[in-house]
């Protein structure tokens, strides 16, 4: 049932990709709508300026970061006198399984195309819906995701 839930997460995030939103819009809207749906959908434009590697900079994959927040909402805390780790492991476990499946997290080293040129954006939906299924997969393994 996991296996089902991680290619669900893939291919939600893909449709939205090809829907136009980009990569971390993608990502938050797959998983809030999967498993996180007290999130207000509206929240999905904090995610607009990850895209392109923060705003086209080429910087950290907004799918990278978008998925590092969706580990937040089951690992983070809301009190500073909370213990912060288990969200730091949380991103730091994610980060890393990230870089062993893309080998790196920069976009533009993950995506050397132009930007919306048609190689690159076949290449981005691509690694968000595997971002996606990466995500899901870990968030089982964790038990912070139950298989229904």
């Amino acid at each position: 049932m996991g296996q089902d839930l991680a290619l669900e997460a893939r291919n939600k995030a893909g449709d939205y990709f090809r829907r136009g939103f980009n990569c971390a819009e993608s990502i938050f809207l797959a998983f809030r709508e999967l498993v996180a749906p007290e999130l207000d959908a509206g929240l999905v434009k904090m995610f607009t300026g990850f895209g392109g590697g923060l705003g086209h900079a080429g910087c950290v994959c907004g799918a990278l970061n978008a998925a590092v927040f969706m580990t937040g909402v089951f690992t983070g805390r809301t009190d500073a006198r909370e213990d912060r780790e288990p969200g730091y492991n949380a991103a730091r476990e994610f980060h890393d399984l990230f870089v062993e499946r893309f080998d790196g997290t920069c976009c533009r080293t993950l995506n050397p195309y132009p930007y919306d040129t048609p190689e690159h954006l076949k290449n981005c939906i691509k690694i968000t819906g595997n971002t996606g299924k990466l995500l899901m997969e870990y968030l089982i393994k964790k038990g912070l995701v139950r298989q229904e």
